[in-house]
């Protein structure tokens, strides 16, 4: 059973999600944009016989405390201390695996970098490290990038419309009949709340700075060689098959499997992503 509960670090409310017992192996499910621990929703049920399961919302994000943007940093870099925090702080975990999706592998890999000796192993769907992986659809942030203006920010608030979060969840998957409509409607209704556009651009701008950590992220995969196993949703037009596919030239014993979904894999391939995460884990 799926127990919810929140934790109160720096002062901010976090919420996360636990299901299974404190003595199995920890997993946690660290998720993507625009979405919150509510992506992992059919997930847990599927794993929580054999893991511990912690799926966090960053702040900003779901039901967790959501400040205004000119009084909270809303980077990468403060995401990842977030649920550092949460994780081997509030909750105490000395070893754990951790799921990222999207925006949960610049969370994850941050805190994996700094505490590799606490990673037993890492899942990763549809989330990026390296440059090849970088879509067509990210063209239009790039301006955005180099300067930031009312001009520049036209096309990225695109990102914020129901039309684009449909798009997210349905581009790519072989049946739009099998995407449960909560999922975008959920994703939808925390994005149009007052003041959260300016929380998501200010992460969409500072998006950038993930890609100069590449980098180090990629001598923490050499060095350390944690355990990989990677399930990618292949018409994502976000993150493509070359940024999964290189994961193997640093960690050469990663097991890589393609999906013939689109970004949000969990939507029609649960069962699969949990019987891999079953075997590979067990």
């Amino acid at each position: 059973m799926t127990r919810y509960q929140f934790a109160t670090i720096k002062g901010q409310r976090l919420f996360y999600r636990e299901a299974g017992p404190n003595t199995a192996p920890t997993l946690a499910l660290l998720h993507g944009f625009p979405s919150s621990s509510h992506m992992f929703r059919d997930l847990i049920p599927r794993l929580a016989d054999q893991f511990h399961v912690i799926a966090p919302d960053y702040p900003g994000f779901g039901y967790s405390d959501a400040p205004a943007a000119d009084r909270f940093a809303y980077t990468f870099d403060n995401l990842a201390a977030f649920t550092e925090e949460l994780l081997l702080g509030a909750l105490g975990l000395q070893r754990f695996s951790i799921y990222v999706q999207d925006y949960g592998a610049p969370v994850g890999y941050r805190i994996a970098n700094r505490h590799p000796e606490a990673i037993e192993g890492i899942v990763v769907q549809n989330g990026n490290a390296y440059a090849e992986g970088i879509g067509a659809a990210f063209e239009p942030m790039k301006p955005f990038w180099k300067h930031r203006s009312a001009e520049t920010e036209k096309p990225v608030r695109a990102l914020l419309t129901r039309e684009t979060t449909f798009f997210q969840y349905t581009h790519g998957v072989r049946d739009p009949a099998r995407i449960n409509p909560d999922a975008y409607t959920v994703d939808q209704l925390f994005l149009d709340r007052p003041g959260n556009d300016a929380i998501q651009l200010d992460l969409l701008h500072n998006y950038q700075s993930n890609l100069a950590h590449y980098e180090n992220w990629h001598a923490y995969f050499r060095e350390h060689q944690p355990r990989m196993l990677i399930v990618w949703g292949k018409n994502d037009p976000f993150f493509t098959e070359d940024g999964a596919r290189a994961y193997q030239r640093d960690l050469p014993k990663a097991e890589l499997h393609f999906i013939d979904t689109g970004h949000f894999a969990l939507e029609d391939s649960a069962d699969f992503i949990a019987e891999r995460i079953r075997a590979f884990f067990g």
